[in-house]
């Protein structure tokens, strides 16, 4: 079908008024103004009414959306399949989450050999509308009790609750100030591990710090808590303890930011049945300098995946009481294909690689001898490998852009493979195909990109094409499933997905290539996506989107004020928008190590050069953009996506709109499946108008 010009505004939109304050700061010898600085205070009065008269601006914008109603029936009956999360094992019952379909959160269920299935947790029951999130979940070593982790509106910070799964009910207790925290039951069943900060009067904007490892007790109040382990000299770091699946060794982890590079301690707890939770916490790697992450022990052998000397990864093995690298044994080398994950069984280390930004699993011996690779469905991506060492069996899922998640189970007796859960495709993945591509950036680094489309797609620049990135903090961006994406493509539109320099897709040197002083790489690996899709007529300017979460909305923001005549639409999702001040907000602080701090000078210089707050240029003509927030986003706190809307409203010089949409009862990354759905609806609706005559395009 050949598309006609995309639709224009006809005039421009009149905004609710935001004030401009007298704000400035100065940085070396450099003024900087700040003219919305009030928006940052999300409980004023001020900010409060401006929050309700934008809102109902947006919600009469997108109401009005052609397309809106139809992108919201077709993604719910997309999204209307069994959803099943990979099973953890415990005491011979293998735990999962399950969601029938269009449940707001997925229950969690346990099944014990042959016998039924039973649900033990229905976290739709937590709070009204899915107002409370379930966090976080893990079975005891005997399978009789649940901890599980609650957040009011999926924010960071977190109550853990203790079910007995005899009776159903909650103990007592709850612990709470729980953030950025890992669960982790010692083998007697008689408490976890688990990592808190001080109570703070405010949740919202407290600041990380004197985050310290404890242990609670079942049956015991918060109060009575044992501290395992605190570094009040490094109040900035993380802490975080995990047990041994033997249960005899307790290992802390320590990081300074958002990064790979982490510090390892050990506990020796003794009798997995008497546990010693006391025990002294002694170094094993204190530089700083590496990764270093255990995937398992046996006896006092530890084994370590670590980037140490090996930018693409490598799996060793090291004693514990001689841990010094230079007595190391190698066990998995580094290879040219960069290990993404590991984990152990009872014989076996099970070990993800990357290649070409497409998954492979391989089965090594302890000894460190290659084995056979797990045959995979097609070519896609592993998720939830599940394995721990007292057995050899492994759970995976596996997916890609055009298949729905999907739970295997390997059978180590078997040697193979076979499908565990039950979900059905709610469409004809024939009709679609995926293609890799490779392009070149502007310095000249071939980048990968997967292009997904209708098959028989036609290269004449017509096609309407989002093209969706990250980019940072060492997160690999492989080939995933949306529903939302097939709605997409059924319209006749493309899906791009880039592997830009800042992620993991080629190991820590491509991580290294897009952060600090080199994050333009990213922006530039984005820019030269775009342009590829254009030469190679795939879209063109007039039909093309860009879209980004985070980091990937801190993307979107630099790339389209960087090049805004390259796309049609803009849509920055939760984004780090000011780059001067990020690191004064909650977790901000802990992404000083990927962009540096405007405090630095010479880190100043680069953020400021690319901050989406501060390079918004008056009367410039920026795509139609959406920017999206949550209200009860802690981690990158709404001021920013807010800040920024205000600027891009007073600034633009054409008649494409810019709207934000701010999600209530929702936070950084979780919404329940029906407000998922609307704002998927919002987004493709908003997006499909501004690069198609959407009117003619409604497809049956």
């Amino acid at each position: 079908m050949t598309l006609s010009a995309p639709l224009v505004a006809q005039q421009k939109l009149t905004y609710p008024p935001t004030r401009r304050g007298e704000v400035e700061d100065t940085y070396g010898t450099k003024p900087v103004a700040d003219p919305y600085r009030w928006l940052e205070d999300a409980d004023s009065a001020e900010t409060k009414a401006w929050v309700i008269a934008q809102a109902a601006f947006t919600e009469q914008q997108l109401a009005e959306l052609p397309m809106r109603q139809w992108f919201k029936d077709r993604i719910t009956k997309l999204w209307d399949y069994p959803k099943t999360g990979v099973p953890t094992f415990e005491a011979g019952t293998l735990f999962y989450s399950k969601n029938s379909g269009l449940q707001k959160q997925a229950p969690v269920f346990a099944k014990r050999g042959s016998a039924a299935e039973k649900q033990i947790l229905d976290p739709n029951l937590l709070g009204a509308e899915g107002s409370i999130a379930l966090a976080n979940w893990v079975p005891s070593p005997d399978a009789k009790l649940l901890a599980y982790a609650t957040s009011e509106g999926g924010a960071d910070w977190q109550d853990i609750h203790i079910r007995d799964l005899a009776t159903s009910k909650d103990h007592a207790e709850v612990v709470a100030w729980v953030r950025f925290s890992g669960l982790s039951w010692t083998k007697d069943s008689r408490g976890f591990f688990y990592s808190r900060y001080p109570e703070v009067a405010d949740r919202m904007h407290a600041e990380l710090k004197d985050q310290a490892l404890y242990y609670h007790r079942i049956g015991t109040p918060q109060s009575a808590d044992e501290q395992v382990y605190a570094r009040p000299d490094m109040p900035s770091w993380f802490i975080n303890g995990g047990v041994s699946d033997d249960g005899r060794w307790l290992f802390v982890y320590m990081a300074k930011g958002a990064e790979n590079k982490n510090r390892l301690y050990i506990a020796e707890l003794g009798d997995a049945k008497n546990p010693n939770v006391s025990a002294p916490v002694r170094p094993l790697y204190e530089a700083d300098d590496a990764e270093y992450g255990p995937i398992g022990i046996v006896g006092t052998t530890v084994y370590l995946r670590t980037d140490r000397g090996a930018p693409n990864r490598m799996i060793v093995a090291a004693d514990v009481a001689q841990p010094d690298a230079a007595k190391w044994r190698t066990v998995v080398p580094e290879s040219k294909h960069a290990i993404e994950g590991a984990a152990m069984t009872k014989d076996r280390i099970v070990v993800q690689t990357l290649v070409d930004v497409q998954s492979r699993l391989t089965l090594w011996t302890l000894e460190g001898k290659a084995g056979d690779d797990v045959t995979l469905p097609t070519a896609g991506t592993v998720g939830g490998l599940s394995a721990r060492q007292d057995v050899r069996d492994i759970y995976y899922a596996f997916t890609s852009f055009l298949s729905p998640p999907a739970v295997f189970h390997w059978d180590a007796a078997a040697e193979k493979s076979t499908r565990w859960d039950q979900a059905v495709a709610t469409f004809d993945p024939s009709a679609f195909e995926t293609v890799p591509v490779f392009y070149a950036s502007k310095d000249g680094t071939k980048v990968p990109m997967f292009l997904s489309m209708k098959k028989g797609t036609q290269k004449n620049g017509n096609s309407p094409t989002m093209l969706y990135a990250y980019g940072g903090f060492s997160v690999s961006m492989l080939p995933a499933f949306s529903p939302s994406v097939i709605a997409w493509m059924e319209q006749g539109g493309i899906y791009a997905q880039p592997s830009l320099r800042g992620g993991a897709e080629y190991g820590e040197a491509w991580h290294e290539g897009g952060m600090l002083g080199q994050k333009q790489n990213s922006f530039d690996d984005m820019i030269a996506a775009a342009e590829y899709l254009v030469r190679e007529q795939w879209t063109s300017p007039p039909h093309l989107a860009i879209r980004g979460g985070s980091n990937g909305g801190l993307l979107v923001g630099a790339v389209m004020e960087q090049r805004p005549d390259l796309f049609a639409v803009a849509i920055p999702q939760v984004g780090v928008m000011d780059m001067l001040r990020y690191d004064q907000f909650t977790g901000g602080r802990a992404w000083v190590t990927e962009y540096g701090s405007a405090q630095d000078p010479t880190a100043f210089e680069w953020l400021i050069k690319y901050s989406p707050l501060h390079n918004v240029k008056q009367g410039g003509c920026y795509p139609a953009t959406l920017v999206t927030t949550a209200d009860h986003d802690d981690r990158v706190v709404p001021g920013h996506s807010m800040k920024f809307a205000a600027a891009l409203q007073a600034a633009q010089g054409c008649t494409n709109p810019t709207l934000i949409r701010i999600e209530v009862q929702g936070s950084h990354g979780y919404r329940p499946t029906d407000k998922a759905i609307l704002e998927a609806a919002d987004i493709w609706s908003f997006t499909h108008k501004y690069t198609t005559q959407a009117a003619t395009r409604v497809v049956a």
